[in-house]
């Protein structure tokens, strides 16, 4: 990743700032914060993630050269990765939730999507909260969260996707019947009627009605 993103600051940025982006990720990321937590490997992968940025932008300001090799190597890679993915392919805003949601930690990775506010909630991040809902099996979220995101962002062809396939689940009926009558009354409630009309007949006297 480019290091001045990693730290979330511009190339134009100060020393200072840059320092103080350092300072405060360090802070968020710190092992003591996660003592006993399930997220700790997280943050520590976190700060050495950190850390290798503001180190790597210390050598590029100290030595141009190096900095000119970067932004070319940088630059290739992402135009090849960009190429893979089509053209509404942009750089993931939340690469390591997606990495949890990959591997199944989907309650880490709800986590931390809760723990973003404000403007942090673009369209992927409907997105990614879609993904989380979806993997757990609650298909009416999924479907909301993915709406959100197409809405935000109308050419992204992952979130249209991931809103069809979540359209098609909505729509699919695998028992073949209607659970909900025309009248409002489940199949469910049917039963249960039955049953109620059974004992009421057996408590009169009867032998049942069924």
């Amino acid at each position: 990743m480019n290091p001045y993103q990693v730290l979330g600051v511009s190339e134009t940025a100060t020393d200072a700032e840059i320092k103080a982006a350092y300072r405060e990720l360090a802070k968020k990321y710190h092992p003591d914060n996660y003592a006993q937590s399930p997220l700790a490997d997280l943050a520590e992968e976190k700060m050495k993630e950190v850390n290798e940025a503001y180190d790597k932008i210390c050598e590029m300001r100290k030595n141009p050269s190096s900095t000119n090799a970067y932004s070319n190597s940088y630059s290739n890679t992402y135009s090849n990765t960009s190429s893979q993915y089509g053209a509404n392919y942009t750089h993931s805003d939340f690469p390591d939730i997606r990495r949890l949601i990959r591997e199944g930690r989907l309650d880490d990775a709800l986590q931390l999507l809760n723990g973003i506010q404000g403007t942090g909630r673009n369209a992927e991040w409907y997105f990614l909260m879609g993904m989380v809902y979806s993997k757990k099996g609650w298909s009416e979220q999924a479907y909301s969260y993915f709406q959100t995101a197409c809405r935000m962002d109308p050419t992204n062809s992952e979130f249209r996707s991931a809103l069809d396939n979540a359209s098609t689940r909505r729509n699919y009926n695998p028992s073949g019947y209607n659970t909900v009558s025309s009248a409002g009354c489940s199949m469910c409630d049917i039963c249960a009627g039955v049953m109620c009309a059974n004992c009421c007949c057996e408590c009169l006297g009867g032998r049942g009605c069924c």
